[in-house]
């Protein structure tokens, strides 16, 4: 099932969000500052974050751009490649990672790895690898005084920053070679990333989406270990902005009821009672784009979006909705710890103010 909607803006309230720590922009060293940080360069105050791999799948970068969304100016680092050797993984920067920063409203620093260490166990493979400080403090710089919006920076930099940052990257790697003595991957492979900004963003754009739409579809085909699902009706979701930009998502689960359409976001624990903290976040910032939605439709038909995020475990015992009154019995029954509630309740207000629901239920 095809869903098509559109998005004119953001507005949504989070909860979760924890007391971030301060560093000021004089003493600024980006690989020593924590994952979600905020910086501050005399009036100039914003929310940081920094991502450990393009990839979004790993160490959960989303839960550390939603931690700086309290913010009302908001920056996040992301290698545009990450090479861990030839023993290791090597992952692109891809367009639809940056198009959800456009949509969220963070301004993205493209960056790469100047520095690396040699695994000390593992051969070809290297550990430890730290971002250009320079580049990242100038771009912040720049960011300072930007009057456009993020989307218009991030559209900015992928013209003209990242051809220029991509054979940076290749140089560092050569030089990791020659001087850590560590295989990495074909060099090819790099000028082929590189090929998609010959002309400007519209290549990266379309190569993105082909890849996007063809990730999509095979996730239509499949269930992921972290999904406890009640139904396997998964749904594409393309969503455009004011601006024509289109994005590519799909649902764990949809539900349609009237003219209602329930957009359902799984996430799944087998040894916990409730998934990871940053698992949670990930399914949240789908609850932010979902809760934006307007003009839904399906097979020419209009539809209200209702988001739905669903926590599941096999060791709950009964479940409880964000539309119930907490009781302490759900607590006492499954043996909760206070940290555990606390997040609970921060969930369900969070779910409450920005009109979505959470579930927590017992995997079938």
């Amino acid at each position: 099932m095809q869903i098509k909607a559109k998005i004119t803006g953001i507005k949504y309230k989070c909860k979760l969000i924890p007391k971030l720590s301060e560093n000021s922009f004089d003493t600024f060293a980006i690989n020593e500052l924590p994952s979600s940080t905020i910086v501050r360069d005399e009036n100039f105050l914003f929310g940081l974050s920094k991502w450990v791999s393009p990839k979004r799948t790993r160490s959960y970068p989303y839960e550390r751009v939603y931690n700086t969304l309290g913010n009302s100016k908001r920056i996040t680092v992301i290698p545009i490649i990450k090479d861990e050797g030839k023993r290791g993984d090597r992952d692109f920067i891809q367009w639809d990672t940056v198009s959800l920063m456009n949509l969220l409203d963070v301004f993205v620093i493209f960056a790469y790895y100047n520095d690396a260490e040699k695994h000390l166990t593992r051969e070809n493979k290297i550990t430890n690898q730290k971002f250009d400080n320079n580049l990242v403090e100038e771009k912040i710089t720049e960011i300072k005084n930007y009057h456009s919006s993020a989307l218009h920076w991030n559209l900015k930099e992928i013209e003209e920053t990242l051809p220029n940052l991509i054979q940076k990257a290749k140089d560092t790697f050569h030089n990791f070679n020659q001087n850590l003595k560590v295989e990495f991957h074909a060099e090819q492979g790099i000028d082929r990333f590189a090929e998609q900004f010959q002309n400007g963003v519209k290549n990266f754009m379309e190569t993105s989406r082909r890849k996007a739409q063809e990730a999509q579809n095979r996730e239509m085909q499949t269930v992921q270990p972290k999904e406890a699902l009640s139904s396997l009706t998964k749904a594409t979701i393309t969503i455009e902005n004011y601006l024509g930009g289109k994005y590519y998502f799909t649902t764990d689960e949809i539900k349609i009821e009237n003219k209602t359409v329930f957009l359902i976001e799984d996430k799944h624990s087998k040894t916990s009672l409730l998934p990871s903290v940053g698992d949670i976040k990930d399914g949240l910032l789908k609850m932010i784009l979902y809760t934006n939605l307007k003009d839904v439709f399906i097979n020419g038909n209009e539809y209200f979006a209702k988001p739905v995020l669903k926590l599941t475990s096999t060791k709950l015992t009964g479940g409880i909705t964000s539309n119930d009154n907490i009781t302490k019995a759900f607590f006492e029954k499954n043996d909760f710890f206070s940290k555990q509630i606390d997040v609970i309740e921060k969930l369900f207000s969070e779910a409450r103010d920005n009109g979505f629901i959470v579930k927590i239920e017992s995997a079938e």
